[in-house]
């Protein structure tokens, strides 16, 4: 008799202490990648490494008994991780070290439910480990949606085992410099620094202007600086700050882009862009969301609907599929990027069977 998904995850905890125990920071995951692929082979996958650098595990089912075309199901998680390194230990019930939460977990998660619900006739399931989903360059998942066209999509993020997240909030990186021939500091003439600020005001006034009548943080656009740096070489001096955007459903990232430019001209700040994801919010009233509420159900779990303000790979590959999509993943959230990064072991075996009940439903 076969363990249940639970007590299989149990069983092969030693590939989520083995993957996050594998340094993989964004650009730098070719290591996890290898180890990933290896263990997916070894375990009945079609693995492989693709042209991004992408770890890709596919079980497939078989043809269709009417011979059409077979279903596809993405498990897209991402298997980069921020900087940081906290020392791999198992403690209290609960597994430390960068990436068990965000998001090797999940990722793990996948590659076992997809064994312990094997794909149907008629049905592929593919599991990718995304490069570069923690940089601005979204690299991997830029790759997958391009070349691939499947029929519902989950991506791999932590959410508490109970909860369906249903949207992103988009994103955009803007790099601000203001270069100016140097002056007496007696000099009236303001410096580079203080026309920075005087722009980064008028930014902030301008987002706070959108904001008026909302309070909700899903609606709202919000702003932060996230470096500062100047210098000077005697003859000229320089000032660049970097700061962030999370953008609402209603401005895109192209209109947040025209904004910013229209302010940077009247203060002579010239303007770099990075990132630049879109908002993405998935139907809620689909195959795929109803297979979730069922299968945690049958984990006596009450399930939850979330809309997140951070980003995924759900706002990269979701205004292209245009399909069912949902992002589920154990794991505290809360504990993403910082140094008390961990997941509660029960939780994350529990996902397993979620996901694998989810994928059964799905494809019967």
């Amino acid at each position: 008799m076969s363990p249940t998904p639970d007590v299989f995850a149990l069983e092969n905890l030693d590939l989520l202490r083995a993957l996050v125990s594998i340094p993989s920071v964004s650009g730098q995951e070719h290591g996890a990648v290898a180890y990933l692929v290896s263990w997916m082979q070894s375990h009945g996958f079609d693995a492989r490494v693709d042209r991004a650098g992408n770890a890709v595990g596919m079980l497939d089912g078989g043809p269709r008994p009417d011979g059409s075309p077979s279903r596809e199901i993405m498990l897209l998680g991402h298997i980069d991780t921020v900087p940081g390194d906290i020392p791999i230990r198992i403690e209290g019930g609960k597994l430390y070290g960068r990436g068990s939460v965000d998001a090797k977990g999940p990722l793990t998660a996948f590659v076992l439910a997809a064994l312990a619900a094997p794909p149907r006739p008629g049905w592929k399931l593919t599991v990718i480990g995304a490069v570069e989903e923690e940089a601005p360059s979204s690299k991997g998942a830029k790759y997958v949606a391009d070349r691939y066209r499947p029929d519902y999509c989950i991506i791999g993020e932590p959410n508490h085992w109970r909860r369906i997240a249903l949207g992103y909030k988009g994103r955009l990186l803007a790099n601000a410099r203001r270069e100016k021939t140097l002056a007496h500091t007696a000099s009236p003439e303001t410096g580079a620094i203080d026309d920075l600020i005087d722009f980064w005001n008028d930014v902030r006034q301008r987002a706070d202007q959108f904001n008026q009548g909302r309070t909700r943080p899903w609606e709202l656009l919000q702003y932060g600086v996230l470096d500062v740096d100047s210098g000077g070489d005697g003859m000229h001096i320089w000032a660049e700050m970097r700061t962030g955007f999370r953008l609402p459903l209603d401005i895109s990232p192209d209109e947040m882009r025209f904004v910013l430019a229209e302010i940077a001209e009247a203060h002579d700040v010239h303007l770099t862009f990075g990132g630049g994801e879109p908002a993405y919010r998935a139907e809620k009233n689909s195959p795929l969301v109803r297979a979730f509420l069922r299968a945690i159900r049958a984990q006596n779990g009450k399930p939850g609907f979330v809309v997140k303000t951070g980003t995924s790979d759900m706002n990269v590959v979701g205004p292209v599929w245009h399909i069912p999509i949902v992002a589920y993943g154990a794991g505290d959230s809360a504990l993403d990027h910082t140094p008390h990064e961990h997941i509660v072991i029960a939780e994350w075996a529990r996902s397993v069977a979620v996901l694998a009940n989810a994928l059964d439903k799905l494809m019967t």
